[in-house]
């Protein structure tokens, strides 16, 4: 028996939390094409016959941290890389290498455990942006190319990693997935409606608490949230003309929790201005 802990690094928006609920075969991470999306170690779980594989997602690298949330993101990811038996690098090569790729290549070369250099993407790359990071297969025990989002070759990746963790036994029991509670799980979903729906700069200044989860006589789930941001500007955006906008993100949000539940759900969202909220992340 196989088990251990492996880490998705990388840099934003490269596909990792995508990755991760590829290979777990059910949403545990939220995913959007905008950067800063995954903001904690988020853990998913693989089950096979010959082991046991216990994911960490992190938040993408950024070279620069001009805000406590940046900075916090960078010390969350490179917090996951320690007490881990594999780190898989999750590179993008639909993009030139980048200043945060030459920072990860720096953090990864020093670290004294078996590396992964994952190539996503496969199904859209371009020919000269793979063939340098193909360059830097040497640098690593294996080389997996693959697609999360149509899950081409993503059974390859399992089976490398199997080959490469320690002997030993599950870490979580079977059909237990994720380490994620449900407050935090349904803050994440109606954080990602919001990043979905809202434009480049106004995810950025918002988070999501769940302050309350209820089943109530009729077997309804009731969910009490806070979406919190750092301007009145931000949150007459979020709440949208005539409330339009904060009961689409309500009604897509309430629609997932129901398939994922089970359960018909009264979603009660509220939104209110905090301009210290970032302060948390130090």
């Amino acid at each position: 028996m196989k088990s251990g802990f492996v880490t998705l690094f990388g840099r934003s928006n490269v596909g990792k939390s995508t990755l991760l609920n590829r290979l777990v075969g059910t949403k545990v991470a939220i995913t959007s094409p905008k950067p800063q999306t995954t903001r904690h170690q988020i853990q998913g779980v693989v089950h096979t016959e010959e082991g046991q594989i216990v994911f960490v997602d992190t938040p993408g690298i950024f070279t620069t941290s001009k805000d406590n949330l940046t900075k916090y993101l960078n010390k969350t990811a490179q917090n996951a890389l320690k007490d881990v038996d594999i780190v898989v690098h999750v590179v993008d090569p639909t993009r030139p290498i980048g200043p945060e790729d030459k920072k990860i290549f720096s953090i990864i070369r020093e670290l004294k455990l078996p590396k992964v250099l994952v190539i996503n993407k496969i199904d859209v790359y371009q020919p000269r942006y793979l063939a340098s990071f193909e360059a830097l297969a040497d640098e690593y025990d294996t080389v997996v190319q693959l697609s999360a989002k149509d899950g081409q070759h993503t059974k390859a990746l399992v089976h490398a990693l199997i080959e490469l963790l320690p002997e030993g036994e599950p870490l979580y029991e079977h059909g237990q997935f994720t380490n994620l509670d449900n407050e935090f799980w349904f803050a994440e979903l109606i954080r990602e409606k919001l990043f979905l729906r809202l434009g480049e700069e106004v995810p950025y200044s918002l988070t999501v608490k769940v302050d309350e989860i209820t089943r109530r006589p009729d077997n309804t789930l009731y969910i009490k949230a806070r979406i919190i941001t750092n301007a009145d500007r931000y949150k007459g955006m979020i709440v949208g003309k005539g409330g339009r906008g904060i009961k689409e993100i309500g009604q897509s949000a309430r629609r997932e929790i129901e398939n994922a539940t089970d359960s018909s759900v009264y979603l009660d969202m509220q939104v209110i201005v905090n301009e210290h909220w970032t302060e948390e992340y130090k």
